[in-house]
């Protein structure tokens, strides 16, 4: 009886065994990726924001003093919108415009809200503008 030995490959079960572990570690990978993408994404929306009350800030202040608004501010803040392009597609900024007035200065206070993945997320910047010395 003629024995034939081959040390030379694998066996289907050392095959199979090289597999499952490559695609446990292929699917890490994938995670990973995945989690990566997804913290850019809250990244760049945040990034937005911040852009977008600046943006609003400024245009507040360069109004001027006796322009910036005035009545009743924490009852009626007044709300608007914004859209901006985030990466390939548009997002929906609600900013909120809150002041409190001073004797001779305004505080103005923006809160800029998005939604992402069902939670809401908010951005808060404040300015003041003063009278000129008379």
């Amino acid at each position: 009886m003629t024995v034939f030995l081959n040390n030379r490959g694998f066996t289907l079960l050392e095959f199979l065994a090289a597999m499952v572990i490559m695609m446990v570690g292929l699917l890490g990978l994938l995670t990973a990726v995945n989690v990566a993408l997804n913290h850019n994404l809250q990244n760049q929306l945040r990034n937005e924001a911040v852009q977008v009350a600046d943006t609003v800030m400024a245009r507040e202040l360069a109004k001027g003093f006796d322009a910036v608004s005035s009545g009743s501010p924490v009852a009626n803040p007044k709300y608007s919108n914004e859209s901006r392009q985030v990466l390939t597609g548009f997002k929906n900024f609600s900013v909120a415009r809150y002041w409190t007035e001073y004797q001779n200065s305004k505080e103005i206070r923006f809160q800029v809200k998005w939604r992402y993945k069902g939670t809401v997320y908010t951005h808060d910047a404040a300015g003041v503008t003063s009278k000129a010395n008379q």
